[in-house]
């Protein structure tokens, strides 16, 4: 059994797709592109697909990932255009690599997070951001499935900084690196923080896009690639005897 490993994307009008919607969508896709999928035991078998943080519904993404298993070799790259052709624009597959290592879900520990702000002047988006990195704590309430939840939205944030973008009206950008903690904090909880420490209120929805997912690294502040640690364990081509007779032939005189 062959194990692969993709990254994905929520792009445009598609990041209003649930993670429901993208299981059909993307069940649908392997059937098209008629991957040799491996299949669980039991009376309603079903393809052997495991997803990993999933981006909450209304939320942008460049870095979505899954793992499918198949029960013959297929090249991860051509596998990835065949699936990737198969999904609408905006769900898109954009790198595939073969699992060699184990703990794919443990390497993602933080997400990276664009916040566009419109009609939110950079000044007070900056103010804003140094009140609450200032707080040691800011408790925010939020609903869930077992009711109103009050918790701390600060002690998750690794960074979190304001920028501008130009145009004709004021618009604040916020790239924010939060840390995945139990109860997990969300982009929406650290704009609620915003406001509760310095009455930050974006008069529309912030726009909300996830850049980057995977390992905190405490010491540069970064987040690593997920992937990678699979691209390092993929054993070396095997050097051809051509190659192998050009590298290790004596150069011959000088012309």
């Amino acid at each position: 059994m062959q194990r692969i490993r993709l990254r994905y994307t929520k792009r445009g009008r598609l990041r209003f797709t649930s993670h429901r919607d993208f299981q059909r969508a993307f069940e649908r896709a392997l059937r098209r592109a008629e991957v040799p999928m491996a299949y669980s035991a039991g009376f309603t078998p079903h393809p052997k697909v495991s997803y990993a943080n999933a981006a909450p519904t209304g939320t942008g993404s460049e870095a979505e990932f899954l793992e499918i298993a198949l029960t013959d070799h297929r090249d991860p790259d051509k596998l990835r255009e065949l699936l990737d052709e198969s999904l609408p624009d905006g769900l898109d597959i954009i790198d595939a690599v073969e699992a060699r290592t184990t703990g794919l879900a443990d390497r993602l520990t933080a997400s990276v997070w664009e916040l566009r702000l419109d009609g939110v002047e950079p000044g007070d988006a900056e103010r804003a951001v140094a009140a609450f990195l200032a707080a040691e704590t800011v408790e925010v309430t939020r609903k869930t499935k077992s009711g109103m939840r009050t918790f701390d939205a600060r002690g998750a944030v690794a960074a979190l900084e304001a920028s501008d973008r130009t145009g004709d009206t004021p618009c604040a950008i916020l790239r924010l690196v939060v840390r995945h903690v139990t109860p997990a904090v969300r982009p929406d909880d650290v704009l609620s923080g915003l406001r509760a420490v310095a009455d930050l209120a974006p008069p529309v929805p912030a726009a909300v896009t996830r850049l980057a997912q995977g390992l905190f690294d405490e010491e540069s502040g970064t987040v690593t690639d997920p992937l990678a640690p699979d691209r390092e364990a993929a054993p070396a081509a095997p050097q051809t005897a051509a190659g192998t007779a050009s590298a290790t032939a004596p150069e011959g005189p000088a012309a």
